[in-house]
Order: structure tokens, then sequence, then C-alpha cells
């Protein structure tokens, strides 16, 4: 109970910047971005909690400080973000709980941790499927993934496919003028997605959020703008290139019909 019993306190560092680095509102362990929000949202209930890339480890101290986890590690790989991290452990007094560890990717992760859930965020969609990828051996495969790519979406839900992810839970949210989207995926065995789904999200296509539907419609101006500056192009663009835009504009043109 020795991290539930702070969940309470006051913040301790209400100036601290924000964990992936935003502007906006002041952030800290207690108020975290929308975006860290909704991550949490897809954390279970008493997991056991691999946060990679944590930085200051907002994260998973938040989810302590509310009794939501059992135990965490937060790994990082470079020695600033580790001593942060390290920091905002130590001053909410859970070190005892959230084990903070300098390392590479899923390196970070020990086969006496028990690890329940992992959470990847604030990175480019093929930053996050190359940390899975080269950290294979690190994963039971029992593990949920809880990833907040940062563009990149589609060769991320590629490797998901297939290495044999399902795709649970995909939402779109908007924060300081950017669209973020988390997917959150499990071990399943073999799965197929169209080459549509892997562009928008499978779940995505069938909830069809207001959030995810003006996401698409910002892409599809900004697609049409790309195809008239090709048009207008002194020098000829590469008709491959051309070839791919358009074929997205179609795409995205039939999704919002």
């Amino acid at each position: 109970m020795h991290g539930i019993a702070r969940h309470n306190r006051a913040p301790i560092r209400p100036q601290a910047p924000d964990a992936r680095g935003e502007k906006g509102p002041q952030l800290n362990e207690q108020t975290l971005s929308m975006r860290l929000e909704r991550v949490a949202v897809h954390v279970p209930a008493g997991a056991r909690l691999a946060d990679i890339g944590s930085d200051h480890g907002y994260l998973p101290v938040a989810l302590m400080r509310r009794g939501a986890i059992a135990a965490a590690v937060a790994g990082e790989v470079a020695l600033t973000p580790y001593h942060a991290a390290n920091r905002t452990v130590c001053e909410n007094g859970l070190d005892s709980q959230i084990t903070v560890r300098l390392a590479n990717g899923l390196a970070a992760i020990e086969p006496g941790d028990g690890i329940t859930a992992v959470s990847i965020c604030g990175m480019g969609g093929e930053t996050i499927r190359d940390i899975l990828d080269s950290g294979k051996a690190y994963l039971s495969g029992q593990e949920r993934l809880i990833l907040q790519p940062n563009g990149g979406e589609q060769p991320l839900r590629q490797w998901l496919m297939d290495n044999g992810y399902r795709i649970l839970c995909e939402e779109v949210l908007r924060e300081n003028r950017f669209d973020y989207e988390i997917i959150v995926a499990e071990r399943a065995g073999p799965v197929i997605y169209t080459a549509e789904e892997l562009y928008f999200g499978p779940v995505q296509m069938q909830a069809r959020s207001p959030a995810f539907l003006s996401k698409w419609q910002r892409k599809l101006r900004q697609k049409h703008k790309t195809l008239s500056h090709f048009a207008r192009a002194q020098q000829a663009v590469p008709e491959e290139k051309v070839q791919d835009i358009a074929r997205e504009v179609r795409w995205i043109t039939q999704l919002l019909a």
C-alpha cells in the first residue's frame, strides 16, 4: 500500500515540464497531458507496467499514485531523462515499486519483472516498431502493448500484424494542434489486415469517431495541396510518388464519403 497511501498528496513539482516535451499547461506526475491520460486508460488495473522511453517517469508514477498498477519499470536510454525519472520516483517515495533502468528499448525489462503491459509513447511509429522488433526476446507475448506513435502508424500496424498482434483498441486525439493516435494490441496468433486497414487503423475505420474523421479531412486537404505542388513543380516528380499520393487521396475520399 506504500504507493497508494501517497496518492492524494499535493503535487511535488507543479512547474515541472511535460514528460513528452510538448508546450502547454505545466505538467507533472499528477497532471498528465491529455495524451498520456488516454494512454493511462488502456493500462489494465493491477498491471506490472514497463514504460519504455519514460522520460520524467510521469506515467508510471501517476498510475502508482492512483493505485492503478502493482509495479513498474521506467526504461530510458539517455542519461538526462534517466536521472529525471529517478528523481520523480524518489521524490514520490515509490522507489520500492518503480524501478528506473538505463537501457536501450525493451532491454529495460528483466525476467523477474513479470511485466504484463508495455507502454511506448511519444516517438515515431517506425522507431516504436524498431524497438519492438529488436527487443522481441524481452517479450513473453502475454503483454498488452499500449503504443502512442507520433506519425508512422502504418508501418507500426504492419509490424503488429506480421508478429501476430491483434489491434484491440485505437483512438485519435488532437492536442496542441497535432493529431495523435493510440494503438492497443495483444498477441492473438495470425492476423490479416487490408492495406486500407493498415493505413487508417482497423478499429478506427469501424468506429469513425469525430476526431478520426476530422484528422482525415485535414489530411485530404494536405494531400490535394501536395498533388497541386507536384503538378506545378519545375522538375519532374517520380511517377511512383505521384501515384502513391493519388492512391491515398482515393482511399481518404472513399473513407469520408
